[in-house]
């Protein structure tokens, strides 16, 4: 991490998650369950290798993501996040909330903080505990997945938004 400015929780936290790819690279980890490289390169962002392979490692550095081999390929990565990204969940979901409310995002896309904000706390919790099972090796929690409640929900808004673009 850079040289601190300050001892700002917030500025502390910019210094690391402030620009432009970081928080998109946890986002998609988080959300969109990516773990290689090359995986990261197909978001709909268009990240450039080079920065991408910067971003990782920063954030590997800083302790928010660990790499792993890949068993399949030696010389691949698999990413995987640690307990301080799971801990952006809360952060995350409001940021997508706010975007979605000052933005015209895609409603495909509004999915994870439509229904983790629609959920509250316990849901947000939900999640960040199965993120925990997947990641950390956590026993998984009992119940209904909200992982898989998420999915429904972005193939139902994928459907509609199908149906809605071919009546156009």
């Amino acid at each position: 991490m850079a040289e601190r400015r300050s001892g700002c929780p917030l500025s502390l936290s910019l210094d690391l998650l402030g620009d432009r790819w970081s928080l998109l690279v946890v986002r998609d980890v988080m959300f969109a369950g990516k773990r290689g490289f090359r995986e990261f390169l197909r978001s709909e962002e268009g990240i450039a290798p080079n920065i991408l392979s910067d971003r990782l490692r920063r954030l590997v550095a800083a302790g928010m993501l660990t790499r792993h081999d890949d068993p399949d390929h030696r010389q691949k990565g698999v990413f995987r996040l640690t307990e301080a990204a799971i801990d952006l969940v809360p952060v995350l979901v409001q940021l997508g909330a706010w975007g979605t409310r000052h933005f015209p995002a895609d409603p495909v896309l509004t999915v994870p903080s439509r229904v983790l904000g629609a959920g509250g706390p316990a849901t947000v919790t939900r999640f960040q505990d199965e993120l925990r099972a997947e990641h950390l090796g956590a026993p998984p929690p009992a119940g209904p997945s909200v992982h898989a409640s998420l999915e429904r929900a972005v193939t139902e808004a994928a459907a509609t938004a199908e149906r809605t673009a071919s009546r156009s």
